[in-house]
């Protein structure tokens, strides 16, 4: 008979141990999934790891690291402290969609005229953006006891259609001969996140991501909030007679998630993208949320899961134009990881225990 047996203690080597298991089993069945699709398991796990880094053609895909990974570490450090006290917010892709549109439209408004102070300005309108689209659930949470799973990822939908709705109306490119989408942000100077360092992939939202792990790593490691947070999430009746106030606590964590993932729309539609339309979006927001918990919701191993999740972005593209892979084979891909790390996380609590079954 096998059952699970709850440990008296959680193991501490299991919970850093875990992700690199995840990881590896996530070789292994990708590996069968590929070989089902008629591909060589070995040629397309080394296509999407090995390539970006060692390829031929390296030097031009190592500054995607940088540009591919900073929002997904941006978002999921957001995530990461709201995951830590038990507060779910699963729709960081519709605040991500709205910041950059509060960033764009604001960059937009002041087209064509050339200032200083119109990209500062655009952050700060991304950030917003982000914050008021996380405050609709985490208000209705705190007013209504509405379940803030659900608010938050309805609230994606939300977002998209109104994405649309602005690349074909508001925000269309009068110049851009009926095609759906706003102006290019990339050839407005005022308005542009360009690199800082010329082929490096270095840009201001790289700079933001870094802060962020920064202001998470002091906030929960050495800050009273950050206190609050990690005993709300591991203990919510102690938290209580600690004198936590759990309405603020959710306002603070969805409020942050929002502010953060909004930044990283933001920066996004006025870098890499380039533009608001209407398949702006790629899903960074859910796939920050695999990144939050494959880096153990800690700032360092979120940089870490990033970084990773960033490198199977940039190889699965290069294994389905060399390989001929499909694009739902590499999400499935990147899934997996998500799906063995809490199929594993199970053995942080509980053992395996193999036996005979009692008789009577």
């Amino acid at each position: 008979m096998i059952r699970l047996e709850k440990r008296p203690q959680s193991s501490r080597a299991f919970a850093y141990l875990t992700p690199l298991f995840a990881v590896l089993a996530t070789f292994f069945f990708g590996g069968l999934l590929f070989a089902a699709l008629g591909k060589d398991p070995i040629q397309s796990i080394l296509t999407i790891f090995w390539e970006p880094l060692f390829g031929e053609f390296a030097f031009f895909y190592r500054p995607q690291l940088l540009i591919k990974g900073a929002p997904l570490v941006l978002i999921a450090i957001g995530l990461s402290l709201g995951f830590k006290a038990g507060i779910w917010n699963i729709g960081a892709e519709g605040q991500y969609i709205m910041g950059a549109f509060f960033g764009a439209g604001l960059g937009l408004a002041f087209y064509p005229a050339e200032s200083r102070l119109i990209f500062p300005g655009m952050v700060l309108a991304g950030a917003l953006g982000g914050w008021i689209w996380a405050m609709i659930p985490a208000v209705l949470k705190v007013r209504f006891g509405t379940n803030e799973i659900l608010v938050s990822l309805m609230l994606v939908y939300v977002a998209e259609q109104f994405l649309a709705s602005m690349s074909l109306g508001l925000l269309k490119n009068p110049e851009g001969f009926g095609f759906p989408g706003s102006r290019n942000l990339q050839q407005y100077d005022s308005a542009h996140n360009a690199e800082l360092i010329t082929g490096t992939g270095m840009h201001w939202g790289v700079v933001a991501a870094f802060i962020a792990v920064i202001f998470a790593y002091v906030l929960l490691s050495r800050h009273r909030l950050g206190f609050a947070v990690r005993v709300t999430g591991e203990a919510p009746r102690a938290a209580r007679f600690a004198g936590v106030n759990p309405s603020r606590l959710v306002l603070f964590c969805l409020g942050t998630s929002g502010v953060l993932a909004g930044l990283a729309g933001l920066f996004e539609v006025s870098g890499p993208a380039g533009q608001v339309s209407i398949d702006f979006n790629v899903g960074y927001g859910f796939t920050a949320i695999i990144v939050a918990f494959l880096g153990r919701l800690h700032p360092i191993g979120i940089v870490m899961a990033g970084l990773l999740m960033a490198l199977t972005y940039i190889g699965g593209d290069i294994a389905q134009s060399q390989l001929g892979l499909p694009a739902a084979a590499i999400q499935v891909f990147q899934g997996m990881l998500l799906f063995f790390l809490l199929a594993l996380d199970l053995f942080t609590n509980y053992r395996l225990r193999i036996g005979r079954a009692e008789t009577a």
